[in-house]
């Protein structure tokens, strides 16, 4: 089960403060329609926060190649490519086939060429081996939570040095600091954000943006 289809934790009250940063890049109407082909398949997008977020670190690193772990209906992936430079190509994996077909239509209304999207529909703990090393700038981590752990461990392959690796529901609905919480979700998401201050050569930033991004870039 993806991380967008399990039931939501009751949320706090956001300060406006945080609503007034999460919506101060406002969505277009590719974007928008992003989202609506998110609901109508029952997932939960990025927030505006995070897309905004991600299209800033694709451009601020020039971003030419570039992984996503969960294509989910095209929002992150968009925001990705509007930071990327022009010759940019994403590898998005998803295992569900009818998520890669909501997002190349999204792909196709903003005008991408197909060759900048590169969508493979499998389990991401099959197919990132098969990525080769060092070869990419940015790793985007929005896929099953059970398995982060594993994707830290890929994504310092796959990076090169200088490269982001982005880890989205670093906070995990806001239950990753209640210390009681041991849901299993919980406990594994902890461990990878462990496991990324433990690999030497990874300086990293945890923000609180949407649902939590863990950054950290490779020396």
């Amino acid at each position: 089960m993806s991380p967008a289809s399990r039931p939501a934790a009751k949320a706090a009250t956001p300060s406006p403060s945080w609503a007034f940063s999460e919506s101060f890049v406002p969505d277009d109407d590719t974007m928008r329609l992003a989202r609506a082909a998110s609901r109508q398949l029952a997932l939960t997008p990025a927030s505006q926060g995070v897309t905004s977020a991600l299209t800033f670190f694709a451009r601020l690193i020039n971003a030419r190649a570039v992984v996503e772990i969960g294509t989910g209906a095209g929002v992150s992936g968009l925001a990705l490519i509007r930071g990327m430079a022009p010759d940019g190509i994403l590898t998005s994996i998803d295992l569900e086939t009818e998520h890669q077909v909501a997002a190349r239509q999204i792909f196709a209304a903003e005008g991408v060429p197909p060759r900048r999207a590169r969508l493979i529909a499998g389990s991401a703990l099959n197919v990132l081996p098969k990525l080769s090393d060092g070869a990419y700038d940015m790793v985007v981590v929005d896929g099953d939570p059970l398995e982060f752990v594993e994707y830290v461990d890929q994504s310092q392959r796959l990076l090169r040095g200088g490269g982001l690796l982005v880890l989205h529901h670093a906070l995990w609905k806001g239950l990753l600091a209640e210390e009681s919480n041991e849901d299993d979700e919980t406990v594994i998401i902890r461990e990878a954000l462990q496991a990324v201050q433990d690999i030497e050569g990874l300086t990293a930033t945890l923000l609180p943006v949407g649902d939590g991004l863990l950054v950290a870039v490779k020396a």
